[in-house]
């Protein structure tokens, strides 16, 4: 008799390996070149605009909520750093892996698990073509480019929003607002920011393709593999996020400390 959680340690070990194969498979040839473009241009197009929304908000929340705490405790000179650091830093990619997996990772799923439950991927390997080669690799690597450029648009839409949220509605000064974002930022926290998203999309991409590789019940089973894809994507990233944020703060310094 199978001990309790022996089932999801096999689904994690599956999930595991599909992650190494995607990680193996992108250096073999022949490269899927056409299917990747395609793929961008499809998780960009159901990405971009969502994000683009999301973003304006997200960044006016952090700038009014910095910006009323510094102002209770006498630090408005330091509402521009905290505010555009705690964007870049963390609500960037956060928004972004969320949208991907939301919005790219779902489709993805469902795509896949229509291909699943039409026996298309028995039949590519029965004619001895890899689907993770043909189909999983393209997708995870235009997930994680997609996450990229999109994590550098919503810090820079992020930004403007918090910069006009806190200037223009909280009335503080444009001048110290920039100057203590340039006093205590630094490049190592835009890296740290693009290594989130990069990792993100590779971990969304690589569930909701786990996912849609393993249905059950047929249509109902897809859209239920939709569903878990999004859930475990989000729990995932969180995780992810605290351990890359620990790490990243174990190694790299302060700026001025």
């Amino acid at each position: 008799m199978a001990f309790p959680g022996a089932a999801a340690l096999h689904q994690t070990g599956r999930l595991y390996a599909l992650g190494l194969d995607v990680v193996r498979l992108t250096f073999r040839r022949p490269f899927q070149f056409r299917e990747l473009v395609q793929q961008f241009w499809f998780i960009a197009s159901v990405s971009i605009l969502p994000t683009a929304l999301v973003s304006i908000p997200f960044g006016a929340v952090i700038a009014l909520h910095i910006g009323s705490l510094t102002t209770q405790i006498g630090a408005q000179s330091f509402t521009g750093a905290a505010s555009v650091l705690a964007i870049i830093q963390q609500a960037s990619p956060i928004v972004t892996a969320l949208l991907i997996a939301g919005a790219g990772g779902s489709a993805m799923c469902a795509d896949l698990g229509s291909r699943t439950i039409r026996e298309e991927i028995d039949a590519m390997e029965v004619l001895g073509v890899s689907p993770i080669q043909r189909l999983i690799v393209p997708r995870v690597l235009a997930a994680m480019g997609v996450a990229v450029f999109l994590n550098g648009m919503v810090s820079v839409v992020g930004v403007l929003g918090g910069y006009f949220f806190n200037v223009i509605m909280q009335g503080g000064t444009p001048g110290a607002y920039l100057a203590s974002f340039s006093a205590l930022a630094q490049l190592p926290d835009l890296w740290i920011s693009e290594i989130k998203a990069l990792l993100f999309g590779f971990v969304a991409a690589v569930v909701a393709s786990y996912r849609g590789l393993n249905p059950r019940g047929g249509p109902k089973g897809v859209g239920d593999a939709v569903n878990q894809s999004v859930v475990i994507t989000f729990l995932l990233l969180f995780v992810l996020n605290l351990v890359l944020t620990t790490v990243y703060l174990q190694l790299v310094p302060p700026k001025g400390s």
